[in-house]
């Protein structure tokens, strides 16, 4: 069967588009063929700077003839429903359908439609235009005077089946059976017949390696080889690899080498630069850890001179860029962390919210609020967090936005300040992803929960969240970090005071800021903000008592807060989930408004392992038996049963003997959640499956006689609170 071979040959593909266009091109051209019906079989893809290719083996000759039966109006129906029958059908006259007859539903038309298969060149002559002109591209431009968009103006077009040209035409481009090869070193043009024809005289005489894999692994290789060779180790960069993988047709690896005066700057500056503006690979010398003053740099081209020439060029361009990077870095040096920080007044970070000096203030005080209950000292938490972003304003920052929080620590360290407060400030921002570390130092927990906390309260506390996928302030991600930062230090944190303490605090900076602009003073006067915030903490924490007697506290703040608990919640949720944990077990333990997540997920391994066993199960059922007559005979009764039942109402021993459990399991249980034995607290509920079961199998509950009918529910009801000390049972499933 016949090999179909695609090439789409054009100008210079940036390198962060290729793959995601190399696999949307496979994937729609098999939907064309499988929407056409030809079959085929295997389908491989390749891109480059200036190519995307597509292979297909055994491609049918044809698609297949297709009958297909479509079933029409019974016989005698109005008009119109004929007539519509017959346009769908493409049929002239109801004479071209069936009738066919069904014992129940009588007689009625059938219009059989036959569709002849098609040629393979006619289909894929077809399909290959439509997916050009409907490929979409992150961004396209239009060449000449045609409307075909493209990412670059495409030049030729390489559709071959079974070695012979299947034609057709794209924007005035025909489709034919030339390819060329490298810019220099073998430009070719080469005339294909199939894919190995193609990739012979590509890659031998081409000078082109097709496929990403092959360059990929060509670069790691050479590199690794040339480090070794001269004594160096590469630093790893996968991002960096992927991209000049794309960046050269025939890659060829240079070692290159700078003045060793750069490496006096800070090593994440030298290889940013190297990084972003160049694409070099920083490489470490003997002593690990300590940048070497080389790079590998990834040629297109064999010089002849075996890349002299070219490594001097980039070591001249790299030198202009350590320059100005010198120049930043001394320049910052010189202003200061503490003349930066006023700067941040001048900045926007929303409007409802204020300026980014604004949000430093309230993280500052909450920084300090936060300390004790994490370890750190207060005041190295405060002056951490008023610092922590005055490096957005620096010149390396500005040049550099990757390093904003890597510069404040030097900055901070420059400047004398203690090793704590320049780690939080390197820190604050992290994690940024799931595979990004959490800071551990106590200083860096505080300021990196108080920035967190303060950007999430004040998104809720304006309406702001996230919707369905779109979350632009990236608020799932502060809420994750907020997770993993106290999970995996395991930070005893109750978390609704500090989040009525970050709420309170934006409702204070916001009347601040408003009272500054009713005086007429300037956005950028902020002096007297965080001192004005640090004096209101007492009143904050007042708010937090009122929080938690539920009284004159506003409902919208109250339902904004409970809102945000419950955000927590689904990101805790994700994050035991990726741990294999059940959600309904966080919802049952949620659901007692425990707030300590470190205590959470502890109550949730403990109930997953005792639902795991024999007593679990039954006292879960027994349970679910108990809240569904509770349930029913609520509504029907219109109270709520929670009376303490008595034991001179009882009748039968079953009933004194699961009252005398649930009392005694009530304390044992009340002791080991002291503790935080929750292990414990399971086992001393699973004393009441037993006196559970019997009370179900002797006794009927809803008897005639009022009083005890009440009683007996009072004692379900018991039963239902005893449970509901370790988890609300009716948030779990089965």
């Amino acid at each position: 069967m016949p090999e179909l071979l695609l090439e789409l040959f054009s100008e210079e593909i940036p390198a962060r588009m290729q793959a995601r266009a190399e696999a949307d091109l496979g994937a729609a051209l098999e939907a064309k063929l499988a929407e056409a019906g030809l079959k085929h079989g295997a389908v491989s893809t390749w891109s480059g700077p200036r190519r995307l290719g597509v292979r297909v083996v055994d491609v049918a000759a044809r698609s297949e003839d297709v009958r297909e039966e479509r079933k029409g109006p019974k016989l005698g129906a109005p008009e119109k429903a004929v007539a519509g029958f017959l346009r769908g059908a493409g049929l002239e006259s109801i004479d071209q359908a069936e009738v066919r007859s069904d014992p129940k539903k009588g007689d009625f038309y059938v219009a059989v439609i036959e569709t002849p298969g098609r040629k393979a060149e006619e289909i894929i002559a077809e399909a290959i235009p439509a997916i050009i002109r409907g490929f979409h591209w992150p961004k396209s431009m239009r060449t000449g005077t045609g409307e075909l968009r493209w990412v670059r103006p495409l030049q030729r077009i390489v559709c071959v089946l079974g070695g012979k040209v299947v034609p057709f035409e794209v924007d005035g481009i025909a489709s034919g059976n030339e390819t060329e090869g490298h810019r220099v070193h073998g430009r070719g043009p080469y005339t294909v017949t199939g894919w190995a024809d193609y990739q012979s005289q590509l890659e031998g005489e081409g000078h082109v390696l097709l496929t990403r894999a092959a360059r990929r692994d060509l670069i790691e290789k050479q590199a690794l080889a040339l480090c070794k060779k001269s004594g160096l180790t590469l630093i790893e960069d996968k991002g960096l690899l992927e991209e000049v993988t794309g960046l050269a047709e025939w890659p060829v690896v240079i070692l290159g080498d700078m003045d060793p005066a750069f490496l006096e700057l800070p090593p994440e500056v030298i290889q940013l630069s190297m990084r972003t503006h160049q694409k070099y690979f920083a490489v470490e010398g003997e002593k690990t850890g300590q940048l070497a003053p080389n790079f590998i740099v990834v040629a297109n081209i064999e010089a002849s001179d075996g890349g002299v020439a070219i490594a001097a060029g980039n070591s001249r361009v790299l030198s202009a860029r350590l320059d100005d990077a010198r120049f930043f870095w001394e320049n910052d040096k010189a202003t200061g962390l503490e003349a930066m920080a006023p700067k941040l007044a001048t900045i926007a970070f929303k409007e409802e919210l204020g300026s980014i000096g604004d949000k430093v203030a309230r993280v500052a005080a909450l920084a300090r609020e936060l300390a004790p209950k994490v370890g750190a000292d207060p005041d190295l938490a405060e002056t951490a967090a008023r610092l922590c972003k005055a490096d957005l304003v620096s010149e390396m920052v500005y040049e550099f936005p990757e390093l904003q929080g890597v510069m404040g620590r030097y900055y901070a360290l420059e400047a004398g300040e203690p090793a704590e407060v320049a780690n939080a400030i390197a820190e604050h921002y992290k994690p940024q992803g799931p595979s990004d570390a959490v800071p551990t130092a106590p200083v860096s927990i505080a300021v990196a929960l108080a920035d967190k906390l303060d950007t999430l309260v004040g998104f809720w506390a304006i309406g702001e969240k996230p919707t369905g996928s779109k979350d632009p302030f990236a608020l799932r991600r502060a809420a994750l970090g907020v997770v993993r930062i106290v999970l995996e230090n395991e930070v005893r944190l109750n978390i609704i005071p500090d989040l009525v303490f970050s709420l309170r605090l934006n409702v204070l900076a916001r009347n601040i800021a408003e009272q500054r602009k009713l005086a007429g003073r300037k956005a950028s006067d902020n002096r007297g903000t965080a001192h004005r915030l640090t004096e209101l903490a007492a009143e904050a924490n007042e708010l937090e008592a009122r929080f938690r007697l539920g009284a004159r506290v506003q409902a919208e703040e109250r339902e904004r807060l409970q809102d945000l608990l419950a955000f927590f919640a689904d990101r805790l949720k994700q994050v035991l989930r990726d741990e294999g944990k059940r959600h309904d077990l966080i919802d049952a333990v949620f659901s007692l408004g425990e707030d300590d997540l470190v205590l959470i997920v502890k109550r949730v391994e403990a109930l997953s392992d005792f639902l795991a066993t024999e007593d679990g199960a039954n006292l879960l059922a027994g349970y679910k038996r108990a809240a569904n007559i509770l349930k029913a005979e609520e509504k029907k009764d219109g109270v709520t049963y929670d009376g303490a039942p008595s034991p001179a109402k009882m009748t039968e021993p079953t009933e004194r003997a699961l009252l005398a459990a649930i009392e005694s399991a009530t304390a044992e249980v009340d002791g080991a959640l002291a503790r935080e034995d929750f292990e414990a607290a399971m086992g001393h509920l699973a004393k009441l499956r037993a006196p559970a079961d019997h009370f179900f199998e002797q006794v009927m509950v809803n008897t005639d006689e009022a009083s005890v009918r009440a009683n007996r529910l009072n004692l379900l009801a018991a039963l239902r609170a005893a449970v509901h000390k370790v988890a609300d049972f009716s948030k779990i499933e089965g």
